[in-house]
């Protein structure tokens, strides 16, 4: 369906009201992200241990030196042959923004539960370079969230667990602070809808007239080496299949 056609003046009425909308949710945001970093801080116990391409490292040097740490949640379980198509899609964002934020005193890391092997091999056919760890042997997963028993629930998640299903993995994000004294705090988490401001192929697809044109959750989204050429792929989603 097309939208209306006006006069160059009609449309620039229509646009001035909607910069009007633009602005107050620019001004809404700003202060939801002073909220966000006011945030309560809970010191972490646990110094966990994950494998990586330079051998075992704790959480507390995952920050290499760096004051804070971003932490995303990849789904890709052990013996997974790809990770999750919604996590994939989003990780398409995440190298042009290393170089930015390790200037900012920030690391990124991704974590999954499979076991590193299978997640360097997964990363060479995707082509990507972000820093990604396996947490394989820690509760790491569990106690943020990302990994649950199907009758379980947590704070934070805005929908249910797929039901019949030992254990389902979940996509996150978790930032770590690390103080003077070398002590590693917890400062934020989110989940689901969450995570969606980390997807810049979605803001940009918001400003066009068709927007992310899709009939459920990101039913358009391949893995970006499974796009045809002319038309879409088979189903996708943002959940492993």
């Amino acid at each position: 369906m097309q939208n209306q056609i006006v006069s160059r003046q009609d449309w620039l009425a229509a646009r001035k009201a909607l910069l009007a909308e633009e602005k107050a949710m620019t001004r809404a945001r700003d202060r939801l992200n002073e909220q966000r970093r006011a945030l309560p801080w809970v010191a972490v116990a646990e110094d966990y241990r994950f494998d990586t391409l330079a051998g075992p490292k704790r959480l507390s040097e995952l920050f290499e030196g760096r004051g804070e740490l971003i932490v995303y949640h990849f789904m890709l379980a052990p013996g997974w042959e790809a990770g999750c198509t919604g996590c994939s899609f989003l990780a398409d964002h995440l190298d042009g923004t290393l170089a930015h934020l390790q200037h900012h005193d920030v690391s990124l890391v991704a974590v999954s539960r499979a076991p590193l092997a299978e997640i360097e091999a997964y990363r060479r056919r995707m082509g990507w370079h972000f820093p990604w760890v396996s947490s394989q042997g820690s509760r790491f997963n569990e106690d943020y969230h990302v990994s649950l028993p199907a009758a379980g629930g947590a704070d934070g998640h805005d929908a249910p667990l797929p039901a019949g299903q030992a254990e389902t993995e979940l996509p996150g994000l978790s930032v770590f602070a690390r103080d003077d004294a070398g002590r590693v705090f917890h400062t934020y988490s989110t989940y689901a809808r969450g995570l969606e401001e980390l997807l810049g192929t979605f803001m940009l697809m918001d400003r066009t007239p068709r927007g992310r044109n899709e009939q459920g959750t990101m039913d358009w989204v391949r893995r970006h080496d499974e796009y045809a050429p002319d038309k879409a792929g088979p189903a996708g989603g943002c959940c492993h299949d």
